[in-house]
């Protein structure tokens, strides 16, 4: 004879799996994400025939290589944020409320150590020069400046456990740099500040762990069905 469904085992099933869920949290193996377990990849503007457009300026290897080197000169980096831009409803009866009507993004700037010829800086100067031209006075097109920039967050094993890719970014700014002879040293370094349309996820949300409460459900009905299997005799369980 089939068991009876027993309610009271049914509950517990349920908190134990909830607390296994949690406790499997702290248990976890992941530890914590460090701010200096990162790594970070400029991909310049590129022309109609897919050409690095650095190429033009800079020599087709020397640009694939600096932009390379700067990337591992890269000293702080940050990852970007987002906004979500509201407007009021006035449309309807008592106090106003606010409805979202898309996303912002704001700047993100970068650190970057030096070498003696100071190429890292003059990479994002050659950058800039694809924007406006200096000698012309004259702007560019757009599509002739935009790259991206992919950021990584890594673990201790230096897997890519998060990304995100800025599109239609370009160097902003370049910041003054200072020199002194009371710094003798010191690494000299320059900041650059990026503007970009909006960034993505690279990673692929559908891979992504479901939350703890949608995990617990999952349970409760996996927990239901298989009560309701085993007190089905195994007779109609094979119709």
């Amino acid at each position: 004879m089939a068991d009876r469904f027993n309610l009271g085992s049914f509950v517990e099933a349920i908190a134990y799996a909830g607390l296994d869920e949690i406790f499997a949290t702290f248990r976890s193996d992941d530890g914590f994400a460090k701010p200096h377990r990162y790594e970070v990849f400029f991909f310049p503007p590129v022309s109609n025939s897919r050409t690095n457009i650095f190429a033009q300026i800079m020599g087709e290897q020397v640009a694939d290589q600096t932009a390379r080197k700067t990337a591992l000169r890269c000293e702080s980096f940050e990852f970007p944020g987002r906004n979500l831009d509201t407007m009021e409803d006035t449309n309807i009866y008592g106090p106003v409320r606010n409805v979202v009507s898309g996303y912002s993004y704001g700047d993100v700037t970068g650190v970057f150590q030096c070498s003696s010829d100071m190429k890292e800086k003059r990479f994002f100067e050659t950058w800039q020069r694809l924007a406006y031209n200096p000698q012309t006075w004259a702007m560019q097109y757009y599509n002739d400046y935009v790259g991206s920039i992919k950021l990584f967050q890594l673990d201790e094993t230096d897997r890519q456990r998060y990304g995100v890719e800025m599109i239609e970014c370009f160097p902003k700014t370049i910041a003054e740099q200072s020199v002194s002879a009371s710094r003798g040293t010191e690494v000299q370094k320059v900041s650059v500040t990026f503007s970009y349309r909006y960034w993505k996820d690279l990673k692929d949300e559908a891979g992504l762990p479901k939350p703890l409460t949608d995990r617990i459900a999952d349970a409760v009905l996996n927990t239901v069905e298989s009560r309701i299997t085993a007190s089905i005799p195994k007779v109609l369980r094979k119709l």
